[in-house]
């Protein structure tokens, strides 16, 4: 939709093809329905979130960046509001308002839009694109054709990756698509009894051998069968690539990052001293939350009726271990299906960054999720959607 209003502000002939029978059906998803659509963050901090993959986006955030998105929506009527970690959503909290923005603009600037329309194969001739056949058999003919299908995750609002399988079937390399901030599976049993719970001011470290990762301090939820939250959904993409080589993958949670070994200790003494004739189990709840309480002890393997006044020295630095590395085994992730971006998608090397044109296929642009680009949570993914999207259409209707 971007693509599109740009490219037609600038007095180019544009037509809107849809899969779908109306268009933005993912963007009403975004932000659990309240479209975080960009960050407030710098330009510098904004490419430093992406993935490895990040200066490839300078041309294009220069272009139409967080600021003029910002400015494009509030100037043509959406109040927008700055949250905790710069993200930005729409003063109304719904993502509909930020599409009935792009549905006004498409109107107001005659797009033609064409929906329940599939594309099968891109039209070319001599290395040139000249448009769109669809599955119907019809076809399109066009100057210039830019390819903004999505992802592959959340397949059922149409962004299912045959856009990228497009991009593929006309030549490119296509880099292999798997899941990104998406939660992770632990090990059968490990977590069965702490679905919900959400640990807050902890830190984790990521290992298998050969490799770690450590986190800032931040939330851990855990889920029916592993975990998710913000700290894992961040590192989630890396480990899913760990876990391509390796079967298995250790997550070191430290539920108590603001002490050291040593102090943890001597809180666990002092308060072994205050309840002493209390039991283990009872005396623990200033430390950690009741279900978390019960995997120490089983984890330890503990007597849950032991009193405090009973247990040694040994049984002490065990409860300290728990306490500063709680161990899980991460096994593998959620589907893609269930991921919140697609990783992987149209080669970066095979598209030219200053203006989203194919390096292999004169007039054919891509822009979005489709392409191997993929960002942290807070509105960096939507940002880069917008700005490649605004940049291809820019650029294909000033070599038009």
């Amino acid at each position: 939709m971007m693509a599109a209003v740009r490219a037609a502000g600038l007095g180019q002939q544009v037509a809107l093809i849809e899969k779908n029978a109306s268009g933005g059906k993912k963007l009403l998803l975004s932000g659990k329905g309240r479209c975080n659509l960009t960050n407030a963050a710098g330009l510098e901090e904004m490419l430093e979130r992406f993935s490895g993959h990040g200066a490839f986006l300078r041309d294009a955030f220069k272009t139409f960046d967080n600021r003029a998105l910002m400015s494009f929506f509030r100037e043509r009527g959406l109040p927008l509001k700055v949250e905790r970690q710069q993200r930005v959503f729409p003063e109304s909290d719904r993502s509909s308002s930020v599409l009935d923005v792009l549905k006004k603009e498409l109107g107001r600037l005659k797009v033609e839009k064409f929906f329940n329309k599939t594309a099968r194969s891109l039209l070319a001739h001599n290395g040139q694109a000249r448009g769109v056949e669809f599955t119907d058999g019809s076809r399109l003919k066009a100057d210039k054709v830019i390819l903004a299908t999505g992802g592959a995750s959340y397949a059922f609002t149409g962004s299912d990756g045959s856009g990228i399988a497009l991009a593929g079937k006309c030549g490119h390399t296509i880099v292999d698509i798997r899941p990104g901030l998406v939660p992770l599976v632990v090990k059968a049993g490990q977590v069965a009894t702490l679905e919900g719970l959400t640990l807050h001011n902890i830190r984790l470290r990521w290992s298998c051998p050969g490799k770690h990762l450590d986190t800032e301090i931040g939330e851990l939820l855990f889920t029916a069968n592993g975990v998710s939250g913000p700290l894992v959904l961040t590192c989630s993409g890396v480990i899913v690539d760990w876990l391509r080589q390796v079967k298995e993958v250790v997550l070191h949670i430290d539920l108590k990052p603001g002490l050291s070994t040593e102090q943890v200790d001597s809180r666990l003494q002092r308060d072994f001293r205050t309840f002493a004739r209390k039991s283990l189990k009872n005396a623990l709840k200033e430390l950690l939350p009741q279900r978390l309480i019960e995997v120490c002890i089983r984890v330890c393997a503990f007597d849950a009726r032991v009193q405090c006044n009973q247990v040694t020295a040994a049984m002490r630095q065990k409860m300290v271990s728990f306490l500063k590395d709680f161990q899980l085994t991460v096994t593998g992730s959620l589907p893609l299906e269930e991921a919140m971006v697609t990783r992987g998608g149209v080669s970066l090397k095979e598209i030219d960054p200053r203006t989203m044109e194919s390096r292999l296929i004169k007039g054919l642009y891509f822009a979005g999720e489709m392409i191997d680009i993929d960002a942290d949570t807070g509105g960096f993914n939507l940002q880069a959607a917008f700005s490649t999207g605004y940049l291809a259409g820019e650029s294909a209707a000033r070599s038009a």
